[in-house]
């Protein structure tokens, strides 16, 4: 699929990989009521086309400084009608990018704040740059949170900790979220895009069926009991072993050699 652009995404899928970009770095890739279509626009052309996995990541200095206070503040009295405009379309694309059957990696390439802590979280790996510095804002004034940044936060660092993140909106830098969990790898800026095409290929390559049955049986644990979530374990477990990335993977243990998996 060829690279697309509006309004200051772009995305496109080449070599198994689908990408999506936050490219508005003069308006430090914060999402406006067109960002929020465009970004929606993003998600259903990029996993309609089958990738392998998708990277989400921004261009500039900000991965996303969340919502446009510009053009909220441009709204008057009626904030509250734009800000549901621009989440109609912009939460169901979050949720159905969280839940995609394919690894989500978030590539934080600077400061995150906002609406762009759910963007960033709502990857199953995250990764950022030592510059990163991460604020929730939310509190700061005055509003409270949207784009999943909640949610995200809360299941990466516990419901009491992401509550003090959120009341005291502190900047927190990239190596007490990387103690904290909020991010799973820290790189150096110099080797960021290196690290980060390493990993997307390398779980580009990986098995397909086996990432999306992990990302099931982690994702759903909340809601099954240990009965529950066993028996499905065992009937997931037995699909893998009739798909040929099973035998190709006990294949190449075997005989000692990188797995080719999907036919590659």
């Amino acid at each position: 699929m060829e690279e697309r652009q509006a309004d200051g995404i772009r995305w496109g899928v080449a070599g198994g990989v689908g990408r999506i970009t936050l490219d508005r770095p003069a308006k430090a890739n914060t999402i406006g009521l067109a960002q929020g279509h465009a970004f929606a626009r993003s998600v259903d052309e990029v996993l309609g086309a089958g990738p392998r996995v998708v990277l989400l990541t921004g261009t500039g200095r900000i991965f996303c400084a969340g919502g446009d206070i510009d053009a909220m503040a441009g709204a008057g009295e009626r904030i509250d009608e734009l800000i549901g405009r621009i989440l109609d379309p912009l939460h169901p694309a979050i949720e159905r990018l969280s839940r995609a059957p394919i690894p989500v990696v978030s590539a934080l390439n600077g400061a995150v704040g906002g609406a762009g802590v759910g963007l960033a979280l709502c990857a199953d790996t995250v990764i950022a740059t030592a510059s990163m510095k991460l604020r929730t804002g939310y509190a700061a004034i005055g509003l409270s949170p949207d784009a999943g940044a909640s949610y995200f936060l809360a299941r990466r660092v516990g419901t009491e900790r992401a509550k003090q993140l959120f009341f005291l909106s502190e900047p927190i830098d990239a190596p007490r979220c990387l103690a904290l969990g909020i991010v799973d790898a820290v790189h150096e800026d110099a080797r960021f895009t290196a690290e980060t095409e390493a990993l997307v290929a390398r779980l580009a390559a990986a098995a397909t069926g086996s990432l999306a049955r992990i990302k099931q049986l982690c994702d759903g644990i909340g809601a099954r009991a240990l009965r529950d979530h066993l028996d499905l374990e065992r009937a997931l477990l037995q699909q893998a072993a009739r798909e040929p990335d099973a035998a190709e993977g006990s294949r190449a243990f075997l005989e000692k050699r990188a797995p080719r998996f999907g036919g590659r």
